[in-house]
């Protein structure tokens, strides 16, 4: 029974998620040092984002429960893994666990957990239906990972962890534009303000395929600006070619699972970003 009840909390952190965010993190501080940082800034800049995303993660949960009831019913929460008390509580275990160790870093990096923090909540609770509004909070936390990398090293103001973050805000912005294309019905059902309940499917389709070209774009500042040397640009290529691909199935009428092209993108950024950081560490030694 106590085995049943930890892996249903720590199914609540879907850590894939956490983990990507953290590894932004370890990507800004590479990109705004331009070596290695200290084992000890990397393990305190991964673990503090990794718990302010996790918290997010676990109160979306929380808010979702009568949603997930009829979606997802083998989600923890409405399953009857966990109960909703144990849910707050872990989420403020989270809280306070990310927190502390954006404090240990310095006091910039706490404000910047708090207000990531606060935003994430703030959506959870307030604006998950209020469509492209609620996508821009999101969005903003993904690029923030980057910045907060930045911002724990003592270099706040690297223009090239600053494209960085808004690559990723762009990439996160195109996937949640088009996942709300997928969801049109259910949005309708449930009263959200999302984009495609406002201008319809194809039009949002649209809008997401344009944030996307735009991320291919941006793709190539960093190198013609002499911010990154040209041995960075063959992960960036191959996210490129995804992404041109991928929105070609998007505008598509007759493709099937769109779905998974949008996770195409997803994952070929995070293969990117993996990338880069093994370069920058090979590059270091």
């Amino acid at each position: 029974m106590l085995k049943t009840k930890v892996l249903g909390l720590l199914r609540l952190f879907r850590f894939e998620l956490p983990f990507t965010a953290g590894a932004c993190v370890l990507l800004g501080q590479l990109l705004a040092l331009k070596v290695i940082p200290a084992v000890s800034e990397m393990l305190l800049g991964f673990l503090s984002v990794f718990f302010i995303s996790a918290a997010a993660l676990i109160i979306n949960d929380y808010f979702d429960l009568d949603t997930d009831k009829i979606n997802a019913p083998e989600r923890p929460l409405p399953s009857g893994l966990v109960t909703k008390q144990e849910v707050v509580l872990l989420f403020g275990v989270v809280t306070v666990l990310g927190w502390s160790v954006a404090y240990l870093i310095n006091l910039y990096t706490f404000g910047v957990a708090v207000v990531v923090w606060g935003v994430g909540l703030l959506y959870n609770w307030k604006f998950k239906k209020a469509g492209l509004l609620g996508n821009l909070m999101v969005s903003f936390s993904v690029g923030m990972t980057f910045i907060f990398g930045s911002v724990a090293v003592g270099q706040p103001f690297e223009k090239v962890v600053w494209l960085f973050a808004v690559l990723a805000f762009l990439i996160n912005l195109g996937e949640e534009t088009a996942a709300d294309a997928m969801d049109l019905e259910g949005d309708r059902e449930t009263g959200s303000r999302s984009l495609p309940v406002l201008i319809g499917r194809e039009n949002t389709l649209k809008v997401s395929v344009s944030v996307f070209f735009l991320v291919c774009i941006c793709s190539v500042l960093p190198f013609l600006f002499g911010w990154m040397e040209w041995v960075y640009f063959f992960p960036f290529l191959f996210m490129d070619a995804v992404i041109l691909y991928s929105i070609t199935k998007l505008l598509d009428v007759h493709s099937s699972d769109q779905r998974a092209y949008i996770r195409w993108i997803y994952l070929s950024a995070m293969v990117a970003i993996l990338a880069v950081i093994a370069v920058q560490l090979f590059s270091s030694y």
